[in-house]
């Protein structure tokens, strides 16, 4: 990928376990940190990304702030990454797609248990909620999947030196499976 790599990161609509992952390579990070550099990651609080040659994601596709920094991503990285079952699949946020939006809303916001002044927030502030919750993979190209809920650290590191040194990525069993 070059001498020093720049790596763009966010979570979209996910649990952020994905980037605790990231941070579990513990000491393997001051290594990384050699060989790249992080331009939008919430790591060293950077909001906006520039170029970047490799984008990691977390998270599906839930509200329209999601829409719009994923295709900003893919816009501004080289090679787009899915990275957990979230951005995979949807994950835990993509169990609401069985329900309607509104019927959703209404179980959170006004009838669900404990809830007080029962009322759907209608704040501009607040990103609108898309009808369903998309895998990354239907709104944009992804150029690698990296499975797990989350993947372990192994699997990160591994990951990221295969493609950073332009190897084939091989993810041994012991690293990905969840038995």
């Amino acid at each position: 990928m070059g001498d020093r790599v720049r790596i763009a990161t966010t979570s979209l609509a996910g649990c952020f376990g994905c980037h605790m992952s990231l941070l579990d390579i513990d000491e393997r990070l001051l290594e990384l940190i050699r060989r790249v550099t992080f331009d939008r990651s919430p790591l060293d609080d950077i909001k906006h990304i520039q170029r970047a040659d490799l984008g990691l994601i977390e998270g599906g596709v839930a509200n329209t702030d999601n829409l719009e920094v994923l295709k900003e991503f893919r816009q501004r990285c080289r090679v787009l990454v899915a990275v957990g079952a979230c951005a995979i699949n949807g994950g835990v946020p993509a169990m609401r797609n069985q329900f309607p939006l509104q019927a959703c809303l209404e179980e959170a916001y006004v009838a669900g248990r404990g809830v007080v002044n029962p009322h759907i927030p209608d704040d501009p502030e607040i990103p609108l909620l898309l009808n369903r919750v998309h895998p990354l993979h239907e709104v944009v190209k992804i150029d690698y999947f990296l499975p797990g809920c989350p993947p372990s650290a192994d699997a990160i590191w591994t990951f990221l030196n295969e493609l950073i040194e332009g190897r084939p990525i091989s993810l041994p069993y012991t690293q990905i499976h969840y038995d």
